[in-house]
């Protein structure tokens, strides 16, 4: 025979003899693996009935007469051993293709003697022949090292689909990167894999070696076909058909300005710019007035404000102006009309008030709260919820995780130094054999664990995740401990003599942990690689390095999960609750244990909300009492009961409280569910805008004098009448502003806006009506001289009549305050101070987080938990590309736009996420898919054993039976070959989904893809189906979402080229963490949509309940967005992530600014003073004061206690967004827009002018007012 030998230049043609050095078995090892009969003479004929196997094995050694150095029996060991390389390396056709050919020639080439060297045999008597033979029990392999490497080259990129790894790595002993020619032959040779039956020692030498001449047959490179027939490997499974590794297109290149960020640059510049103007304005005024003599209270604009007490007229008033104060004079009339009523009819009123109530509250028998964090923050009508909903219905909800995180404090790393040679091997100090059994001790413990339910015992064995159920129950627990078979006695077994220890588990575990499927390890110590709990690594199991080093050992107990199944469901909760107690309560001094169940963050909320209540409480008693006293105007010690009005306060308290209520119950009667945000959150916002309305009714009156003649019910009329269009102004704007913000998607934020806008207009409703009345029967009370509590016992001094009175706030305001505040030096100080803080929270301004652990509190197990969740786990989330029903997976084309394998299309839905795993660090896919049509491919191949069937009835035939009636699927024909399509198609994907991987067929789809496929049409056709992947390890929320948008990017650009863009299917991708993230996507959309329309209504109501007046309306507009824009800086500042929580805080501060800054701007624009100075000075000291007290003040003493809750998002979200709000919000409405006003506000209105001077003409009204 000649073979062609490589050289550099030529190529030689080489004369071999043909002699063996075996033929046929003999003797078996003591692994019942067979021995081959030493025989060193010409090849012999094969019988015919060995023909079959010869074509299908080994063809180029199929010609002539078929003398080989092999029998039939030989062949068949050859095709047994190949099975499992067969399945997993065929999908390349010319790295099997070469790969046989390494065994052909070894097993039954008639050259043998020219490579093949027998070096050791042991006697063997045959008991069937009665004659002494030879088996040979080790002999050398001459190999070129030319054929290694290109059979490597072809084959080291194929991949292993079910495990998301390089099939390589599953045959080379090793993990892939480490595996190269020269020690995967070494693997495979070796004796102590479990499939071999004698030691074959691989010499590499493309020259002549110890009288052997190497074996350097023909090889095929990957790129090439085997055949006329079989096209060259797919991409996926050979780079050099792929080209050039796709590149990530650049990162965007930062935008400068004269080497610094453009923004930084931009604001300064805008900064100094307005500096600039603004003083240059200021100085302009300045000299004006200095030229002229004007007084420093004369308006900037040089236009004398018209004044009541002027004896000249300064003008008709303009139409816009009329029609604001026949606006303002009909809202006037209405309120006092109403107040007086009130007074006059309390008991009606308040009777129709308490039934309004109790109607309203009644509601609350409905109540349904959500504390689902999926619920909280997706919206049943996002994308991640619908892709959510699609996936679990089609295959499932994800499983269930209960992990533990195991450290050894008290142990210290060691050093182990293997005998007789061998470099020291350090182990991290959980991995010490006592701590391992004490491990052990745990995870046997946690597996007895029993819980009951519904009269039922339930242990981790009844709901716990089997993927080889019901042919293998065991359960699927992620330990190191599956390494040794989580057994005692294989743990402490070691080899070794009574001087020295060869192996023990030390050995042991540095072989398993990368070649987790061999089947022995090569110290002999264990027979070991396959896990008791599943024949197969699951898709979800990593394998990373250095293992020896660990600081800890993470265990992981998947728990099935149930979608609509409420009573499998609820007996999984029952178990994790008692797996909760059990870890909890269990001492081991030896270890440190942080741990986490499925239902561990929704039970540390809902502790969260219970533990946190007594906080509240405290915070709002600490309000009440406040309000309580504050409200009432002590004259002396003697009259202190009489005075105070501390019912009164109660009441209004109760009425806000009610109003609450009101709300609740009326949406419960919808059905529409609460959230925690909802009862955190609204209390706090509708206290603020009530007890503000509260204190500007009662200190009015308590400054007001009673008019000559005048009744109470016309002088609380009349107050009302002055005071409720400024109350309506604020309450209306905030409840439009809430309402619009039910637009939103999010649902914490559309529920709160909801519940918060109704309940502050039930709130106004309450206010003008049941206090109204409350407040005419306090002051008859009190003028009665009867005590406040104890209203039938009098007080010591008799008083007919309230006498008005200025408060010490109030004069602190008048005298001191408001003129120091609108000095000349003063005002530019002030307005310039909000610009500088304006422009440093441009930085940072949006930056969406979210961090789970912020929302438990501070003692929470599940905290310990997450932090060293993120220290010593790394492994990323799984993800799923899922292809929606409606594909041909039947059809050649259909199968070439979604396979990876061979023929498949080069941008097919695996090929396109295999691309993408290999720019990881851009598209943040970390593996290669798992593909379920490329494993069912392989594994319905005849040449595997895998697919067989009783030629008797059909039925499907495990490989690991042995049966003479078992047949294989698929004739062994060119035809049969090719992949199944239509009928066959369907025929054997059932039984492939139902096929257990073992040794003999690795293939076997019942665990890594039984809820892979959705069949459809009574098991018919397939529907929905997934390929499953990872996604790289992802730390931050930058990450997740990144991911995420990446994943979408990916799914979208399959869906695309797959040409199915305009059918009624997509491809998207769905991993468990989306609907969390997925709102992050849109936040800051969603932040300014939801801003911008709370600013836009509260524009439009302040403009027509201002009367019309536009610029006042913008005024007010304008400095909320300073104090949301300073919210943001704060929020940076502090560490507050922008997610749905501060997203309903941030629309909550609208509406308490609109307290801050309307009251203020409606008393400048009806004030009829003659100068913006003045007008401002005396809307400071009116209705500053009371914003002060009835906000501020109040505000200020619930939230300090805030600060003391255990709960972070109490400390985080509340008390620091709550704090930040109350001071931007005084500080902007008491501070910056009173000097704005007194530089830019709105003219006097001529009209409104008029009118009050005809109203109070001849009064002594007139006089208290104007002079």
């Amino acid at each position: 025979r000649l073979r062609k030998r490589p050289s550099k230049n030529v190529n030689v043609l080489l004369v071999l003899s043909q002699s063996c050095v075996w033929y046929g078995e003999c003797g078996m090892n003591p692994e019942g693996k067979s021995y081959n009969c030493k025989y060193t003479g010409l090849p012999i004929p094969l019988p015919k009935d060995g023909y079959d196997l010869m074509q299908e094995l080994c063809p180029g050694l199929f010609f002539d007469n078929v003398s080989v150095c092999c029998d039939v029996q030989q062949l068949q060991t050859l095709k047994n051993n190949l099975q499992l390389p067969l399945q997993f390396l065929s999908r390349c056709p010319s790295c099997f293709y070469n790969l046989i050919n390494l065994f052909c020639e070894l097993t039954c080439s008639p050259h043998q003697v020219d490579f093949l060297n027998v070096t050791n045999t042991v006697p063997y008597y045959d008991p069937v022949t009665q004659k002494n033979k030879t088996s040979i029990t080790e002999l050398q392999y001459c190999i070129g090292e030319s054929f290694a490497n290109a059979m490597y080259n072809a084959c080291k990129d194929v991949e292993a689909p079910s495990s998301n790894d390089k099939a390589l790595g599953l045959l080379c002993g090793k993990d892939a990167k480490d595996c190269n020619a020269t020690n995967w032959i070494e693997y495979m040779f070796s004796k102590n894999n479990g499939q071999t039956p004698f030691s074959i020692i691989p010499i590499f030498s493309d020259i002549s070696v110890h009288g052997m001449s190497p074996m350097n047959n023909a090889t095929k490179g990957c790129n090439e076909s085997t055949d006329n027939v079989t096209g060259p490997c797919s991409c996926q499974d050979c780079s050099l058909v792929c080209g050039p590794k796709p590149q990530p297109p650049p990162p965007p290149a930062p935008w400068l300005l004269l080497g610094l960020d453009a923004m930084y640059v931009i604001m300064w510049i805008a900064y100094m710019g307005f500096l600039l103007v603004f003083f240059a304005v200021i100085f302009g005024v300045w000299c004006y007035r200095k030229r002229h003599l004007v007084s420093e209270y004369t308006p900037i604009d040089s236009n004398i404000a018209f004044s009541v007490n002027s004896r000249h007229d300064n003008g008709e008033a303009s139409c816009g102006e009329r029609l604001g104060e026949r606006f303002e004079n009909c809202l006037r009339l209405t309120f006092m009309s109403w107040g007086a009523f009130c007074v006059r009819n309390p008991r009606p009123v308040v009777l129709f008030s308490l039934v309004f109530i109790a109607m309203c509250c009644s509601g609350m028998m409905y109540m349904k709260i959500t504390t689902k964090p999926v619920d909280l923050w997706s919206s049943p009508s996002s994308q991640a919820r619908k892709e959510k909903q699609y996936f679990d219905t089609h295959f499932g909800p994800f499983f269930r995780t209960e992990q533990l995180i195991i450290r050894a404090p008290h142990s210290k790393p060691h050093i182990y130094s293997p005998y007789p040679s061998g470099a020291d091997v350090p182990f991290g100090p959980p991995l010490d054999k006592d701590i391992l059994y004490q491990v052990l001790d745990l995870q046997n413990a946690i597996e007895n664990i029993t819980a009951s339910y519904d009269n039922e015992t339930v242990m981790l064995k009844d709901v716990c995740l089997a993927p080889l159920a019901p042919y293998n129950n065991n359960c699927t627990i992620l330990s190191v401990l599956n390494y040794f078979q989580n057994s005692y006695s294989v743990l402490n077994h070691s080899v070794g003599d009574e001087f020295f220890v060869y192996a023990d588990y030390h050995t042991h575990f540095l072989y398993c942990y990368p070649a987790f499927l061999a089947k022995k390890d090569l110290c002999h110590v264990f027979i070991v690689g396959f896990s008791v709990f599943s024949l197969q690594p699951l898709p979800f199991l990593r394998i990373d390095e250095n293992y020896n080093n660990a600081t800890a050992l993470v265990i992981t107990f998947p728990v099935q999960n149930y979608y609509n199944e409420t009573h499998k469901l609820m007996r999984a909760l029952a178990w994790e609750k008692e797996f909760i107690s059990f870890v909890k309560n269990y001492q081991n001094s030896n270890l440190t244990i942080s741990f986490s169940a499925e239902r561990s963050i929704e039970d540390e909320i809902n502790r969260e909300s219970n533990s946190d209540i007594s906080t509240v409480l405290i915070s709002y008693a600490v309000m009440f009492l406040y309000i309580s006293i504050a409200l009432g105007h002590i004259k002396s010690c003697k009259r202190f009961l009489v005075d105070s009005k501390i019912s009164l306060g109660i009441a209004g308290i109760l009425i806000v409280l009610s109003s609450v209520a009101c709300s609740l119950g009326i949406f419960s009667y919808f059905g529409i569910p609460l959230t925690l945000v909802v009862i955190e959150v609204i209390p706090f916002l509708v206290l603020a805008v009530g007890v503000d309305n509260i204190f500007i009714i009662v200190q009015t009156f308590q400054r007001d004098e009673r008019l000559p003649g005048e009744t109470l019910d016309k002088q609380i009329g009349r107050i009302l009448g002055d005071v409720a269009p400024s109350i309506l102004l604020s309450s209306f704007s905030e409840t439009v502003a809430f309402f619009l913000g039910t637009l939103s998607t999010m649902p914490a934020v559309r529920t709160f806006s909801l519940f918060a806008g109704m309940a502050v207009f039930i709130d106004f409703l309450l206010q003008i009506t049941c206090f109204i009345s409350l407040l005419g029967l306090d002051i008859k009370r009190q003028e009665r001289n009867q005590m406040d509590i104890l209203c039938c016992i009098k007080g010591g001094e008799e008083d007919s009549e309230v006498e008005h009175s200025e408060s010490i706030l109030l004069l602190f305001f008048k005298d001191l305050y408001s003129p120091c505040l609108l000095k000349d030096w003063m005002r530019p100080i002030v307005v310039c101070t909000p610009s500088l803080i304006v422009r440093l929270d441009q930085e940072n301004l949006f930056e969406p987080n979210i961090n789970h652990s912020r929302k438990l509190r501070t003692d929470s197990y599940v905290m310990d938990y997450l932090n060293y969740l993120s220290k010593y786990l790394h492994a990323g989330p799984p993800v799923y590309f899922v292809l929606e029903e409606g594909h041909s997976y039947t059809s050649l084309e259909g199968q070439n736009m979604v396979c990876g394998g061979v023929g498949c299309n080069n941008n097919s839905l695996v090929q396109q996420v295999f691309t993408a795993a290999e720019i990881d660090s851009y598209t943040r896919i970390g593996f290669p898919p798992s593909s379920w049509i490329d494993d069912y491919f392989d594994w319905v191949k005849p040449q595997s054993s895998c697919c067989r069937v009783y030629n008797t009835t059909g039925q499907f035939c495990n490989a690991s039976v042995v049966d003479v009636s078992c047949m294989r699927c698929r004739p062994l024909t060119e035809e049969g070959k090719w992949r199944p399509q239509g009928g066959d198609f369907m025929k054997f994907l059932p039984m492939f989904l139902s096929d257990n991987p073992n040794p003999k067929c690795g293939k076997g789809g019942h665990a890594a893809y039984s809820s892979a496929v959705n069949f459809i049409n009574n098991n018919s056709d397939v529907g929905a189906t997934y390929f499953m992947t990872y996604h790289t390890v992802l730390k931050t929320s930058a990450d997740f979402i990144d991911a995420m948008k990446k994943a979408r990017i990916i799914a979208d650009n399959i869906t695309e080229t797959m040409g199915i863009k305009e059918k009624n299917y997509r491809v998207f991708p769905y991993s468990v963490f989306y609907v969390f993230y997925e709102q992050y996507l849109t936040i800051v959309r969603d932040t300014i949509f939801n801003l911008c329309v709370s600013l836009g209504s509260i524009f439009l109501v302040t403009t027509v309940l201002l009367g019309f007046e536009v610029w006042a309306a913008a005024m007010v507009s304008i400095t909320i967005a300073m104090i949301l824009v300073n919210m943001f800086g704060i929020m940076w500042l502090w560490s507050i992530s922008l997610n749905a929580v501060s997203l309903v805080n941030l629309v909550m501060s609208c509406g308490i600014s609109v307290e801050f800054c309307s009251h203020v701007t409606r008393a400048f624009t009806v004030s009829t003073k003659g100068s913006r100075v003045e007008r401002a000075e005396e809307a400071l000291f009116r209705m500053g004061s009371s914003v002060f007290s009835g906000i501020t003040l109040t505000k200020f003493g619930g939230i300090v206690v805030l600060f003391f809750s255990k709960s972070q998002i109490f400390q985080i979200f509340y008390f620091r967004m709550y704090l930040a709000m109350v001071v931007l919000g005084a500080t902007h409405g008491l501070i910056f827009l009173p000097v704005m006003l007194s530089y830019i506000g709105p003219s006097v209105n001529k009209a409104k002018t008029r009118a009050a001077q005809e109203r109070y003409k001849r009064t002594e009204r007139e006089r208290l007012l104007y002079f």
